[in-house]
């Protein structure tokens, strides 16, 4: 139900390495340059994707909590 936070983080810090990797290629930069930005781009990608995946999960543990709460009040005043 829940999307593990690190598992995720990583996934998405990896492809987006390879990504910049990749543009940095194509722009013909130096290996050191490529591989700088793209380590930077990951960590921000991991940093951002882990506070996201967070929210989220603590948005659907809310909307839980609540849909559990209202069926308790709606069996409450029927029974």
């Amino acid at each position: 139900m829940f999307i593990n936070s690190r598992s995720t983080a990583i996934s998405v810090a990896v492809l987006c390495f390879f990504v910049v990797s990749f543009v940095g290629i194509f722009y013909e930069l130096s290996p050191f340059v490529c591989c700088e930005r793209a380590l930077i781009g990951a960590v921000l990608a991991y940093i951002v994707t882990s506070v996201v995946v967070k929210i989220l999960n603590a948005v659907i543990t809310s909307a839980i909590i609540d849909s559990y709460t209202n069926k308790q009040r709606e069996n409450e005043r029927v029974g």
